[in-house]
């Protein structure tokens, strides 16, 4: 399964991503939603299972990312979560809104984001052993 974590945060990004790793993920990392656009852009239709999204980042946001994801008719078969730390309920309404499927707020703990993944029905085969 391929994840592309997206996060202006170096840090954040390896955080997720090597969560990510641990359960079986390969992973791309873009340092905002336009970067990310641009790795879609560049795989093929379905190449990515998932993508992890801050929401707060320059050049372009979280949530302007998601709708440009949902537009585009290659790339809906996604999965989108927010991990960011925008914990109000408009903003997490708003996300979900917009195409995400699920919400996880930082901080959070490699168990957390592992529980979020098993919801989604996004666990490699071998981690759901």
């Amino acid at each position: 399964m391929k994840a592309l974590v997206i996060d202006d945060s170096r840090t954040m990004r390896r955080i997720v991503s090597s969560v990510l790793k641990d359960l079986g993920y390969d992973t791309v990392e873009a340092g905002d939603g336009q970067q990310a656009l641009d790795a879609l852009a560049a795989a093929g239709d379905g190449d990515f299972d998932l993508a992890c999204i801050d929401w707060n980042m320059p050049v372009m946001d979280g949530l302007t990312f998601v709708t440009k994801v949902r537009a585009n008719r290659a790339w809906r078969g996604i999965t989108l979560m927010m991990v960011t730390t925008e914990s109000e309920h408009g903003q997490i309404v708003r996300a979900l809104a917009a195409g995400a499927h699920e919400y996880l707020i930082k901080p959070f703990t490699p168990d957390a984001l592992r529980d979020k993944l098993e919801l989604l029905g996004l666990l490699p085969i071998e981690e759901l052993a």
